[in-house]
């Protein structure tokens, strides 16, 4: 695997950005946009994958990246679980829901993937 040299250059990390530009155009429409409760956390668990990827690759360190990767995954899991509220509450259509469940899922399986990567190599 080719060294990567800036966050913006990770899979993971351009897969979040796409996941969370769709989380507010979603969250902008209807009644999603005024129940400000959930709409404010789904927002903020999307940004918060992103930002512990970007978080955790500056900190330059492979054991540090990855709690920060561990910490990203468990955002892309809320993600998903607040998407089932706003299905539930016809906040968002079968479609919708469908749509950013794949992509916190697609997110969810790159980070794993990375952190399998970066996991210590050998006997512990």
């Amino acid at each position: 695997m080719a060294t990567i040299e800036r966050f913006e250059d990770i899979k993971a990390w351009q897969a979040a950005r796409d996941l969370v530009s769709a989380i507010y155009r979603v969250t902008a429409q209807g009644q999603f946009a005024k129940d400000f409760g959930l709409r404010d956390q789904v927002r903020q668990a999307s940004v918060s994958v992103m930002s512990n990827i970007a978080e955790g690759f500056e900190r330059s360190s492979d054991r540090e990246f990855r709690r920060f990767l561990y910490i990203a995954k468990g955002s892309a899991g809320e993600v998903r679980s607040q998407l089932f509220v706003a299905l539930d509450l016809g906040y968002v259509t079968s479609d919708e829901f469908d749509d950013l469940r794949a992509r916190s899922e697609e997110v969810a399986k790159a980070l794993s993937g990375f952190i399998t990567y970066l996991a210590p190599k050998g006997p512990v």
